[in-house]
């Protein structure tokens, strides 16, 4: 017997109009990014806060040295930036102030390692993001032989964090590594502070796409008898800093990772496929002792359904920008956990929830 086909019921007349409205406010979101966008290039975030953490469009367009006659746009473009949450408004819109979102788009701001986000702002809605996303449909329907690129790879002939990358737009190289960077780095200090019993114990660290070092240094700061080792490209190791801090390593992680007792891999796995993160993950497993000598690989990074409403719909919207922008994706549980078996490992556990992000310790 075909199986029955289940009838939508006819909306109401009350549900087709929010449901026009509902659509309006999904065909429109893209507007919020670009008004962000338009905030940072601007310096509206630095601006505030210099006059004092709170001003109007009147002093923002003075500080800035905008035409006055962009004063009634002006408070426009900051009263929708309110509305979604990006500053604080007083007096009906007539004053804006700094909030934690917009504290992070001020240069300058150092707290918990290198604070401004801004450059995630702009690579993000960058024409190249951007436009890979536009062509979702068309990637959609080509049937590729061998490994599927991304929409982005597929439209743009390059991999972003790959040489290709800075062929095609030196200094969109430039900034996709600087978004990387200050992403990477935010949110170390929480987790020092609040999991004490990831570092405990151990004497040696290799922090895999560890940059300049600062994961790194501030690992050391907190915890002196660790002696760290960063891993990373030979085009980042070039620029990293020489205090003596920190030992920096020019290398591949799919072909070698210096031992260590432990192993950090910070917002990595999720740029990359199934897989090549059983690759990188068995790398990390001959580079560890065994878990009675404390071995262990400490990977940081979004486990999905793990997190309810705006963290919710914040988890997958990243998982969408890696499917534009990368091979990889955002994983749940099960498949962390699939992937951790296959390359080797015998048991993991989630340690701590910090902000989107999850600790977890990984055991040979």
């Amino acid at each position: 017997m075909a199986a029955q086909t289940e009838k939508m019921a006819v909306p109401t007349d009350a549900e087709l109009l929010k449901a026009q409205a509902d659509l309006w406010r999904h065909t429109l979101c893209y507007l919020t990014p670009m008004a962000l966008r338009c905030a940072v290039e601007l310096g509206i975030p630095t601006a505030i806060h210099g006059l004092g953490g709170t001003a109007s469009p009147t002093d923002l367009i003075a500080a800035l040295s905008l035409p006055p006659s962009k004063l009634s746009f002006l408070g426009r473009l900051l009263y929708q930036l309110a509305t979604a949450g990006v500053f604080d408004t007083t007096d009906a819109g007539t004053t804006y102030r700094l909030n934690p979102i917009s504290y992070l788009l001020v240069d300058g701001v150092h707290i918990d390692g290198d604070a401004c986000q801004t450059a995630i702002v702009r690579v993000a809605s960058s024409r190249y993001y951007v436009e890979a996303a536009f062509g979702l449909a068309d990637w959609f329907r080509k049937d590729f032989d061998g490994p599927v690129p991304s929409p982005f790879e597929d439209l743009h002939g390059a991999t972003i964090f790959d040489d290709s990358m800075a062929l095609l737009d030196p200094e969109m190289d430039k900034l996709v590594h600087e978004a990387k960077a200050s992403h990477n780095h935010m949110g170390i200090g929480l987790v020092l502070r609040q999991c004490h019993d990831l570092f405990q114990g151990l004497e040696s660290l290799t922090d895999l796409c560890g940059g300049d070092g600062t994961t790194a240094r501030a690992i050391v700061r907190a915890y002196p008898q660790i002696k760290c080792t960063v891993l990373d490209l030979p085009k980042v190791i070039d620029k990293a800093p020489t205090e003596g801090v920190v030992k920096y390593v020019a290398g591949d992680i799919f072909h070698v990772v210096p031992p260590a007792q432990a192993v950090l891999l910070k917002s990595v796995l999720h740029l990359w496929s199934d897989e090549d993160c059983i690759k990188i993950l068995a790398q990390c497993k001959k580079a560890i002792p065994p878990r009675g000598a404390g071995g262990k690989v400490i990977v940081i990074d979004i486990v999905l359904s793990s997190a309810s409403g705006l963290m919710l719909e914040t988890h997958h919207l990243v998982d969408m920008l890696k499917l534009v922008m990368t091979r990889g994706r955002q994983r749940d549980e099960k498949d962390w956990s699939d992937i951790f078996m296959k390359a080797g490992f015998s048991e993991y556990k989630i340690s701590k929830k910090v902000g989107a992000r999850a600790v977890i310790e990984v055991y040979p």
